[in-house]
């Protein structure tokens, strides 16, 4: 859309931008279509990035995220989606997939990421350990992809490494993080790495080519993108989405503005612009109009794009959420791995899950409903719904309850059920 076209003076309340953000994010309304492979890698697209993570209780992250937007589908097409070379792994708001088609923009801005903890990690193992990263290589370039798995884990005292892996281990992932290697396909999800060069050979269908920007050019896309995968967002959200370092200033959104690619709007509530992308221009004004419904319920991942900025969470859905995986049990609020409630626009609760998938049961051992959230009949079913579906998803049909905050809520949501 010419800048010339671009809403002026556009105004949201805090509820029309909440539901901007849900439509920019695929969690408006339930998937309209059956879930295919195609659909898959455009949900990824459409998000930009796709948090990779490994805690599995209930299913590990990425796959998780995809079910709250397609529904139900074969966990596997990730992987196979990963071997066909449609999408690739790269560290930018943390370990995630991202389309291959954006491989090239990934590689121009790694220099500029440096500053991120992964990448300082791993040219730190690369520098340190250069003749055995060297010899892994060679292996590698000469033998073919390789897993960790592959190499015997040697004698020796236990940690020292990188989240205690061995050696090998550490050194893959260091010359993963240079971008001398990458991950070709996954395996049981342990990752296969080859050369750079072979993978994006196998994968040169899906790529749109060299980028030729300059650094501030290339930065500024990431602005432009992070603000689109968004929907709307004050300044002092971007630089998270894809950890581009310091907070994004009002000189470095000059350009953008200047030429259309984004737009300011007031949202209410907000001392500072909002933002918006020049391609969700229509959906803007739908959403200032009050033509934005929230249809969707859903389970969330603990590390969803909707949540994992716990300032954008608080600000935007009034939910404070803290990842308590990492918390030592004695200090966990709400447990290990918490299910964040997305229920028709609003975020109304959270849930402490765990999928035993052996004995085909989804365990909900907790479920707690935010101060002010009413159990009305809507909730429950919306929140049985969500539950059986994920359930469902899962292979573990049978659902069991433990306690809930405020009292009485599981009892009824077995009725439910």
């Amino acid at each position: 859309m010419p800048a010339a076209e671009l809403p002026a003076d556009l105004r949201l309340t805090l509820p029309q931008a909440r539901l901007l953000h849900l439509a920019a994010q695929g969690l408006l309304a339930p998937p309209r279509a059956k879930a295919t492979p195609a659909r898959l890698v455009a949900a990824i697209a459409r998000m930009q990035l796709l948090q990779i993570d490994t805690i599995h209780v209930v299913a590990r992250s990425p796959y998780l995220t995809l079910f709250s937007r397609l529904g139900s589908y074969p966990a596997e097409w990730l992987e196979k989606a990963l071997a066909q070379g449609r999408i690739f792994e790269t560290w930018a708001h943390e370990a995630c997939f991202a389309p291959m088609a954006d491989v090239d923009l990934h590689a121009a801005f790694r220099p500029a990421r440096l500053q991120h903890w992964a990448m300082r990690h791993a040219q730190r193992v690369r520098t340190s350990h250069r003749r055995e990263t060297d010899d892994l290589l060679a292996h590698v370039a000469e033998r073919g992809a390789v897993r960790s798995a592959d190499f015997a884990r040697q004698e020796g005292p236990p940690g020292g490494g990188w989240w205690g892996w061995k050696a090998e281990k550490r050194w893959l992932e260091a010359l993963f993080g240079t971008g001398e290697l990458m991950v070709s396909r996954r395996d049981n999800f342990q990752r296969v790495y080859d050369l750079r060069e072979r993978v994006l050979a196998r994968a040169q269908r899906y790529r749109v080519g060299q980028v030729a920007l300059d650094a501030e050019r290339i930065k500024q896309e990431w602005v432009a993108r992070s603000i689109k995968a968004l929907g709307v967002t004050p300044a002092r959200w971007v630089a998270d989405y894809f950890r581009l370092g310091r907070q994004i200033t009002p000189a470095e959104l000059a350009p953008l503005l200047a030429r259309g690619e984004i737009f300011a709007v007031s949202v209410e509530g907000w001392d500072k612009p909002g933002y918006v992308h020049a391609e969700h221009a229509a959906l803007a004004q739908r959403a200032a109009r009050g033509r934005l419904r929230a249809t969707h319920s859903t389970l969330l991942s603990p590390f969803d794009p909707l949540v994992w900025d716990r300032d954008r969470a608080s600000a935007l859905f009034g939910f404070d959420y803290r990842i308590e995986c990492y918390t030592p049990e004695a200090k966990r609020r709400y447990g290990y791995f918490v299910l964040p409630l997305l229920q028709r626009g609003r975020l109304a609760g959270r849930l402490d899950a765990k999928a035993h998938r052996k004995e085909g049961v989804f365990e909900v051992k907790a479920i707690f409903l935010e101060d002010g959230v009413v159990p009305d009949e809507t909730l429950l079913a919306d929140l049985a719904q969500a539950i059986r579906q994920c359930a469902d998803w899962h292979g573990t049909p049978t659902v069991r309850l433990g306690r809930s905050e405020p009292k009485g809520v599981a009892a009824r949501l077995k009725k439910c059920l």
